[in-house]
């Protein structure tokens, strides 16, 4: 296949959704093996990753209806990156890897918004949501981690001064991911463009 080929069938509908559904099926698989080897955080926050990502499909009731491959892409490789590297990170780099799970997977939650639903975002309403979204789910996840230091003894949280600097690691990934939801979701691609013709006239 020659590239203009690959790339109006990455471009395209079906196309679209087969990469989305096996880069979802990448992260159910990692979601069990968090399961299996007793890492309940991550278990949990990548099955929500895989939950937000189907929900179009699911509140159209088509298989072809998925968010564009490219923000899935971005939000799953942080989950399967800690599955298979997490060994091989510094602890540094543990941390980059949640601050860019976290705002990938808020840019998730507004393309789902804007390209699936009535919601309607400006590209600057967009951006700020991405980055206020990254901050509160930040805030949701060191509150998961501190009930699970206190409950289980986890040691997640290492010291109010790792805390801050996770908050301010994960607002810089914010403001990156509302700027992709910028330059590139909104100028670039539609999410509502891949939705079959079927959808829209149900």
């Amino acid at each position: 296949m020659d590239e203009a080929g690959l790339s109006r069938l990455l471009r395209s509908r079906r196309g679209n959704a087969v990469l989305a559904w096996a880069f979802v099926g990448l992260v159910l698989v990692a979601s069990l093996a968090s399961a299996v080897t007793g890492n309940l955080l991550w278990t949990a926050f990548s099955g929500t990753v895989a939950v937000i990502a189907l929900l179009p499909a699911l509140q159209l009731r088509s298989v072809w209806v998925m968010p564009p491959w490219e923000v899935v892409l971005l939000a799953t490789a942080p989950v399967l990156g800690h599955l298979f590297a997490v060994e091989l990170l510094t602890g540094q780099a543990q941390n980059t890897a949640r601050y860019v799970s976290v705002a990938a997977l808020s840019l998730l939650v507004a393309v789902d918004l804007d390209g699936f639903t009535a919601v309607e975002m400006t590209e600057g309403f967009g951006a700020l949501f991405v980055v206020v979204t990254t901050l509160a789910t930040a805030g949701v996840w060191a509150v998961a981690r501190w009930t699970a230091d206190g409950l289980l003894g986890t040691g997640f949280l290492a010291s109010e001064h790792a805390l801050m600097l996770e908050f301010v690691g994960s607002t810089t990934a914010g403001v990156a991911a509302g700027l992709v939801y910028v330059f590139y979701l909104r100028r670039r691609i539609r999410p509502d463009k891949r939705v079959p013709v079927e959808v829209h006239s149900s």
